[in-house]
């Protein structure tokens, strides 16, 4: 398979080059099954995860995409890789498997990182708490600047008053604050970006369950999360938990992997609501003589330059600004352009190095955490 058939034009497309790939698994574990979960939704959306259990349930592997929807194209092609050449190296009577097709299906089929309720589930991984609103206060001083209001009609325009308002903000409230504050998540604010709703989405409620199952049935787990979007360019990172008991450091030497983060401030950056640190508080609370490993892969697309960050920031509100106000034709298929440029490239030179770092990360984890055979 060539770089551009690995990545699927359609989310049907993708679902349906998972669902066959169920036979490819079945040669190689014969407690195997596809399984899904429809979304409420008046389109044919599913979740799909292909089970397949190890006789001797001694390790696990749990393979997790689309998340935020349209990061699922790059997502599937990691799965797709994975599938074809890392899972005929496990041990199908000591290994088992989850492997989760798009837990957002709506927002990789509409190319959105929300699903229909504009949540972002990454924020919406909550452990017994409901969702308070009063969650960082410092969304709501930016609020004209993440939420403007009316139809796009010039994209330059909107772009220069973006900004100038985020040079505004950064420098009053400082660029800690101000880039934790766009990025770490909110409740209060139900059509802006990362709004991580008012109550645990469908889609999160599925996932919480398939990971109390099957974490609670294994010795140890990995976790494996496919994200794009934020970081280098041309350097995928691995993106730990902020509760890994191992330093990034650490990970790294023993990964032989380059670049491996933890989600703090000072690393890369705070997120609350987020799968995997979800993963390592059911271990903790449920679980705590599981081995449990979780981590995401972050493919950057625009790079970390203040420059790639803004015009980022200036992507993400101009999308959203388009889905609740509108745009003519060609101002929503330029920001749609641009959107899709920032989460799901198409340049043949990028796909080719994310495409080997997560090889390279791919070998590096499965053969320290000892499931290589």
């Amino acid at each position: 398979m060539n770089i551009a058939d690995l990545f699927p034009e359609t989310y049907e497309a993708s679902r349906a080059r998972f669902r066959d790939d169920l036979k490819h698994v079945h040669t190689l574990w014969r407690d195997t099954s596809l399984q899904l979960h429809c979304i409420d939704a008046p389109e044919d959306l599913t979740i799909d995860w292909i089970a397949a259990h190890a006789a001797q349930r001694e390790r696990l592997v749990i393979f997790t995409t689309g998340e935020h929807g349209i990061e699922g194209y790059v997502g599937s092609a990691m799965l797709k890789i994975f599938i074809d050449e890392f899972l005929p190296r496990l041990d199908p009577r000591t290994t088992g498997l989850l492997l989760v097709h798009i837990i957002n299906p709506w927002g990789m089929k509409h190319k959105r990182r929300t699903n229909a309720h504009n949540v972002d589930l990454n924020r919406n991984f909550l452990w017994n708490a409901e969702p308070d609103q009063s969650f960082n206060p410092d969304y709501a001083r930016l609020a004209a600047l993440l939420l403007p209001q009316g139809r796009v009609t010039n994209v330059a325009a909107s772009n220069l008053a973006i900004a100038v308002k985020s040079l505004w903000h950064n420098a009053t409230l400082g660029a800690t604050r101000f880039g934790r504050a766009t990025r770490v998540g909110q409740y209060a604010f139900p059509q802006g970006i990362f709004y991580g709703g008012d109550a645990i989405q469908d889609e999160t409620r599925v996932v919480m369950n398939l990971l109390r199952e099957w974490i609670g049935a294994y010795d140890q787990t990995i976790h494996l999360d496919m994200h794009t979007g934020y970081g280098p360019r041309y350097q995928m990172q691995l993106v730990n938990s902020a509760s890994e008991p191992r330093s990034s450091r650490e990970c790294a030497a023993q990964f032989n992997y380059p670049s491996v983060s933890a989600a703090t401030a000072s690393e890369f950056y705070e997120i609350h609501g987020d799968l995997i640190d979800y993963v390592y508080t059911l271990a903790r609370a449920e679980f705590p003589g599981k081995r449990v490993y979780s981590t995401t892969f972050e493919f950057g697309t625009f790079g970390l330059s203040t420059a790639s960050l803004l015009r980022t920031l200036q992507i993400k509100i101009l999308e959203n600004q388009v889905h609740w106000f509108g745009a003519c034709d060609e101002v929503r298929d330029r920001i749609a352009r641009d959107f899709e440029s920032l989460y799901a490239p198409r340049e043949n030179d990028w796909r080719a190095k994310a495409i080997a770092d997560a090889r390279q990360a791919f070998e590096g984890i499965l053969r320290a955490e000892g499931f290589l055979q």
